[in-house]
């Protein structure tokens, strides 16, 4: 068994904001997830023991942790069930934040372990990172431009093409913007970008084991234009995107209105969809089912899956955040590591 566990992958776990619900949705989902005969994988949370062990008395004090601060013993880890090995991260002021505020302290700590997470996993001493949510009131008090996981990790690991994947199931929606206000958001719905972001989608998919990935383009206006009585951008942007995609051999269809598309996704008729604005996408997988979705980076030379919510000032400390999507995105980072794809 101790040989079996030796070799499963090695998932590095970020904490998140230590003010927010990210420690204890890591600890539940430890929790839930260790048993020597069942696991999928080997965690390393990476962060402040402080605080995971502040997590660990409150929600699964069954649980121990085992202090880590040297790179080169990773490797050698001895896994036990209900041990957990923590890459030590102690920052200023760790010991005084708050739970539920936005604080300079917790926005330096979130970044600090996301960019070792990052090293360790660009290095090759974890087979993949899951990541707990961040607050980006906090990340901006504590001066940094960066406010966000993805423009962090595409910094470090000196990436320019990358996207965010949300997933739900069968319902797996890449998105051409992301923080983009709405106002501007048609200004990114160009043929080179779509392009670009089609044939990302087609590379990660054949990475992830996928032989002929089959990917939909959302429309962007109502009734997919209709012929272009609500907008020209599917005529002059979209379908000429799509059609160069075809050319290049990828197997894509669209624009398909908005909709309809999600379902036909959901339903299986996808492995990807392609929606063009943030809400586009986020609604759709949401709404298909809010508690088991989770995020995926799309570009990144290793593999990075994330929680779909975030820190829930109101409710942390309080005992009463679900862990679901936090046991999913580990759940999918180990399969992916795995060479197995989606469940």
């Amino acid at each position: 068994m101790n040989n079996l566990i030796a070799q499963l992958p090695t998932i590095g776990i970020t904490l998140g904001d230590p003010a927010g619900i990210g420690p204890e949705v890591v600890v539940k989902s430890l929790a839930t997830h260790l048993s020597l005969s069942k696991r999928l994988y080997n965690p390393l949370v990476i962060g402040s023991k402080y605080i995971f062990d502040q997590a660990i008395r409150a929600y699964a004090p069954q649980l121990n942790s085992l202090a880590l601060s040297d790179e080169k013993n990773i490797s050698s880890l001895k896994w036990e069930e209900n041990t957990i090995p923590v890459f030590a991260i102690e920052t200023p002021g760790i010991q005084n934040i708050i739970v539920g505020e936005s604080r300079s302290e917790a926005g330096h700590a979130s970044v600090k372990s996301i960019e070792k997470a990052a090293y360790l996993a660009n290095s090759g001493l974890v087979n993949a990172i899951s990541t707990a949510p961040i607050n980006k009131e906090s990340v901006a008090l504590a001066g940094y431009t960066e406010l966000g996981h993805q423009e962090m990790l595409s910094r470090i690991a000196k990436v320019d093409k990358i996207a965010t994947m949300l997933m739900a199931g069968k319902l797996r929606v890449v998105h051409l913007t992301t923080h983009v206000p709405f106002r501007d958001a048609y200004k990114y719905v160009t043929k080179e970008r779509i392009l670009s972001h089609i044939q990302l989608t087609d590379l990660s998919f054949k990475k992830w084991g996928v032989k002929n990935p089959r990917i939909g383009v959302a429309a962007l206006n109502p009734h997919g234009g209709d012929g272009g009585l609500f907008g020209s951008e599917e005529s002059n942007e979209i379908q000429p995107a799509i059609d160069s995609a075809i050319q290049e051999g990828i197997n894509v269809k669209g624009p398909i209105p908005a909709d309809s598309i999600f379902l036909r996704g959901a339903e299986g008729e996808f492995d990807a969809v392609l929606a063009l604005y943030h809400d586009q996408g986020h609604i759709s997988v949401k709404m298909h089912d809010f508690h088991k979705s989770t995020s995926i980076n799309l570009g990144l030379p290793f593999i990075r899956t994330s929680v779909d919510h975030g820190t829930a000032f109101d409710i942390a400390g309080k005992g009463i955040a679900s862990s679901t999507s936090m046991e999913e995105a580990l759940q999918i980072a180990a399969m992916l590591a795995l060479g197995q794809g989606f469940h």
